[in-house]
């Protein structure tokens, strides 16, 4: 079969291209600028049109679309126009996975995390799983593989109500937590896309889902009283399960030692007596309680499927971490970069959280919101939430999907943070939040847009204010590596449609 991809180089649609290639089929596709996943895809063979233009499209193929592509694109004009058959990348992705084993990760923060551990741990354990992650996996993997095993982990998008395509054995919620109100209008009406998401489980499947959140306790209820297998996990205790068995996480230590890199020791133990589980160590390299509660699902999930939770806990232990998720970008002077995708409050709130306890000296964010609606909805929560920082710069909104909104921009979150500034400009952005940093501090660019580009000019300013230009190359990123024309930064997903 042939299949178009428009914006073909997005986080989804590029792991979807990996797929359907893998898979045997005829794949071709367009996006409006060129990417390090154009040029992968096109050196793996897949033709990539740089530009969307009518004649592009072939006349047999079957088009796959994302809720961002616009009706007036033309692309998607002339295929309507030859009645050609139309995909949504979910409805597409579900022909991919057929038969397997289907896992789907659905929750408004946590599922790249959760679905990524899951399949390296899977991997490791040689399970030879497929999966569809919306981040790079550790050591550059793509995250999109066609494996030989019986399971195939994915994320299931709530955004646009697109998770309801799937029908898995395992469901994971990581929470219920209200966002894409620009979709869903209410939270009432999100809340019930998830119960219906809970619908979609085949019969005889899992429902595993996080009781620390009141929203995803209040599904694991609605769930069990319409006959579905419930497993819960969490780290606050609860009387009783909810359904068949909850998982208890008590937390750990966490630690951090200097060398090269970062090296982090996360640690916490699993209980669950209606499994037949009384203690076990959980040790990870990622940070954070929210870290642990994404590893108890994926050990859950394993579990389910038959790996000993012993193997399953150790496998969780090697995982180092998915793209832009609390990513190490270097060290310069002794100040720390890092780069994170958290686009919601609670999302920085918790990556915050984790940088406090590892930070000794200033904690310094640069923030880039992301979607109109979500700044608009959520601005006095994002003052909030970025109180945790000692110093803190928004820059513009990143619009992904969105048509901008005049009215509404990153002022509105730093009016109500004193100290904070807005600086529209995110290069200059950058270089006010390196500006007086000192060992110690960490820098974090913030945001699920562009903002993660704006490492090699953080890295420019602290280079010309503390020196140590060898420790920055040792680590990765050239302090002098610019994003321009010749040396263009990685296509930005458009959160929310991952996959």
């Amino acid at each position: 079969m042939k299949f178009y991809l428009m914006g073909i180089g997005g986080a989804g649609m590029s792991v979807l291209a990996d797929l359907l290639q893998a898979a045997g089929h005829e794949v071709s596709g367009s996006d409006r600028s060129a990417s390090n996943n154009t040029r992968r895809l096109a050196q793996q063979g897949i033709k990539v049109y740089i530009g969307q233009r009518a004649e592009q499209v072939p006349a047999d193929a079957q088009i796959v679309i994302s809720s961002a592509i616009k009706s007036s694109n033309p692309e998607l004009q002339i295929a309507q126009k030859r009645s050609q058959p139309i995909l949504h990348r979910s409805q597409a992705l579900a022909l991919v996975a057929g038969e397997h084993d289907f896992i789907a990760v659905a929750g408004a923060h946590g599922k790249t995390t959760t679905s990524a551990m899951l399949a390296t741990a899977l991997e490791k354990l040689g399970c030879d799983p497929s999966y569809a992650v919306g981040a790079n996996l550790p050591h550059g993997k793509s995250g999109g593989k066609l494996g030989k095993g019986r399971v195939f982990v994915a994320e299931a998008d709530e955004s646009d109500g697109s998770f309801l395509n799937y029908r898995p054995r395992i469901a994971i919620v990581t929470n219920v937590e209200v966002d894409h109100l620009d979709f869903y209008g209410t939270k009432e009406k999100f809340a019930q896309a998830f119960f219906d998401f809970t619908e979609r489980i085949v019969p005889g499947g899992l429902l595993i889902t996080n009781t620390d959140d009141p929203g995803a306790a209040h599904l694991a209820s609605q769930a069990a009283q319409a006959g579905r297998r419930v497993w819960t996990y969490g780290v606050q205790k609860i009387a009783q399960p909810i359904g068949e068995a909850h998982i208890h996480i008590c937390p750990g230590s966490l630690s951090i030692e200097r060398s090269d890199t970062l090296q982090i020791s996360n640690k916490g133990f699993i209980s669950a007596p209606e499994l037949g589980v009384e203690k076990m160590e959980l040790q990870l390299q990622v940070p954070g309680e929210h870290m642990l509660l994404n590893a108890a699902a994926a050990w859950a999930a394993g579990y389910e499927l038959g790996v000993p939770g012993a193997e399953m806990a150790q496998a969780l232990g090697a995982f180092p971490g998915a793209a832009r998720r609390f990513e190490l970008r270097g060290e310069i002077g002794g100040v720390t970069i890092l780069d994170d995708y958290a686009h919601h409050p609670t999302e920085i709130a918790a990556t915050l959280h984790t940088a406090r306890q590892l930070c000794s000296g200033k904690l310094r964010v640069l923030f880039q919101p992301h979607l109109y609606s979500r700044t608009y909805n959520f601005a006095a929560r994002f003052a909030q939430a970025l109180q945790i920082a000692d110093s803190v710069v928004v820059t513009s909104v990143y619009a992904a999907r969105e048509t901008p909104d005049a009215g509404t921009e990153g002022n509105i979150i730093t009016e109500q943070l004193p100290g904070a500034a807005f600086i529209p400009d995110k290069e200059a952005a950058a270089r006010e939040i390196a500006a007086g940093a000192k060992a110690g501090d960490f820098i974090l660019t913030i945001g699920a847009g562009d903002v993660t580009e704006l490492a090699p000019v953080i890295f420019q300013v602290l280079e010309a204010n503390l020196g140590d230009k060898n420790r920055a190359h040792n680590l990765g990123i050239a302090a002098h590596s610019v994003t321009s024309a010749e040396n263009p930064a990685p296509r930005m997903p458009e959160e929310g449609n991952a996959l």
